[in-house]
């Protein structure tokens, strides 16, 4: 039932919710923090600020559009107390050694007044079309899947003085900002996971190394490496051609546990990079044993030690990146994250934080048992599940206000131009 009330909402959401009460300074703050939260996890399809505010019996859209536009509050502020709030318990702690994986993520948008927005290559579609991107950093630890930080990516377009800007700021540069805030908060990733948009940028690998980062990020096909032959001649080549003049015994048959189980063959090799001092290790996995068969061919760079680079770790640590795009997947789908009514940077922002709360909320219950201990029959393995437990509880409070307050309700319908019987 796509209705409801905040006086529905289960205890257990109020509990969660003044967590946050310090970090707001006036009661309709922590009023709309709850109605918002409460419409992003709630059953209505659309999660903009008016379908939020229409199917939710006592919420104002305009005191909604207030709180998320022109409200006295800090995003800053509210990410790091959701963060804090899954380090005070032992079940959702982040430990020291997780992958910290780097990625973008971008959804249509039209028009041309909505901050970011601009012609680029939008991923969820494969193409390039008018839309707005954002930077994420996301953690995995074997347990969970956690957004940590976000930011927006304005397009040159978007700006006055478009590259030459001032706020214009690259997708590279806005990670590793994302990356210090990050390694401020405290936290120690064991390793930096990200595509070939950011590996394949020389600048972005030696920000990370002077970071004493660890990495294992994506290549171009056309990236020159140096590599030993026979009687320690080097030789400089693509690694596209690197790929097709090694023999089919070079690569490793590897088997994938994904979703779907999938099989790749993968060498590995020591190789010298322009403008990386040292040798570093590249990877070459491909979907066939041999290169003219393959239809599908990645090529990765990691600095970790060749004695640990081997092709079961390579593809192993990589196929962590499958996450953030599962989460990107929930976060969409689920919970709106690119569903919005406003304009500005400030307020946007605020939405894709306030998404990641709803997102920490049901995380949080599915790994401590709440949900599943009074409103499920069975383990809550996915997010999914612990969503639709969350939901069954909203609907069955729901059902429990509506028996005591059917003229509230039959009011609501008529304010919307329906007669309820």
């Amino acid at each position: 039932m796509k209705e409801t009330t905040p006086a529905a909402m289960p205890p257990c959401f109020e509990k969660w919710c003044s967590r946050f009460d310090d970090v707001f300074t006036h009661k309709a703050q922590k009023r709309e923090f709850r109605h918002y939260l409460g419409g992003l996890l709630g059953e209505s399809e659309r999660k903009n600020l008016f379908q939020m505010a229409e199917n939710a019996i006592g919420v104002n859209y305009h005191q909604l559009h207030h709180f998320l536009t022109e409200a006295p509050w800090s995003d800053l502020k509210i990410n790091e107390r959701r963060l804090e709030i899954m380090n005070k318990c032992s079940q959702t702690r982040i430990s020291r050694g997780f992958s910290l994986i780097i990625d973008d993520s971008g959804h249509r948008k039209s028009g041309n007044f909505t901050a970011g927005v601009g012609r680029q290559y939008i991923g969820e579609i494969g193409k390039t079309d008018n839309g707005i991107v954002v930077v994420t950093t996301h953690l995995y630890d074997g347990r969970k899947s956690l957004p940590l930080d976000i930011e927006l990516y304005q397009h040159a377009s978007f700006l006055p003085e478009g590259k030459q800007d001032p706020e214009f700021e690259k997708k590279t540069e806005l990670a590793i900002k994302l990356i210090d805030r990050t390694l401020q908060k405290g936290y120690q990733p064991g390793i930096v996971i990200v595509d070939a948009g950011y590996g394949n940028n020389t600048s972005f690998l030696l920000e990370l190394e002077n970071r004493q980062l660890k990495y294992l990020g994506g290549l171009a096909k056309n990236r020159k490496v140096t590599v030993n032959q026979q009687g320690n001649n080097q030789e400089t080549i693509r690694l596209d051609e690197l790929a097709q003049s090694l023999p089919q015994e070079a690569f490793t048959e590897i088997e994938l546990n994904l979703d779907k189980p999938r099989t790749v063959w993968v060498t590995t090799k020591v190789v010298e990079i322009s403008r990386l001092e040292g040798k570093r290790s590249i990877a070459i996995v491909m979907n066939a044993a041999t290169f003219s068969q393959a239809t599908d061919i990645d090529y990765f760079i990691t600095n970790v030690s060749s004695s640990i680079v081997t092709p079961e770790w390579i593809v192993n640590t990589y196929s962590q990146r499958n996450w953030v795009e599962v989460f990107y997947r929930e976060a969409k789908g689920w919970l709106g994250l690119k569903e919005y009514q406003v304009r500005d940077k400030r307020s946007l922002t605020r939405h894709f934080i306030l998404v990641f709360c709803a997102y920490t909320f049901i995380l949080w219950h599915q790994m401590t048992g709440g949900l599943r201990r009074r409103w499920a029959n069975k383990s809550l393995n996915i997010f999914t599940e612990a969503l639709e437990a969350f939901r069954t509880a909203i609907s069955f409070r729901f059902f429990d206000w509506l028996t005591m307050n059917r003229d509230v309700f039959a009011a609501y319908k008529a304010s919307l131009g329906f007669i309820w019987a």
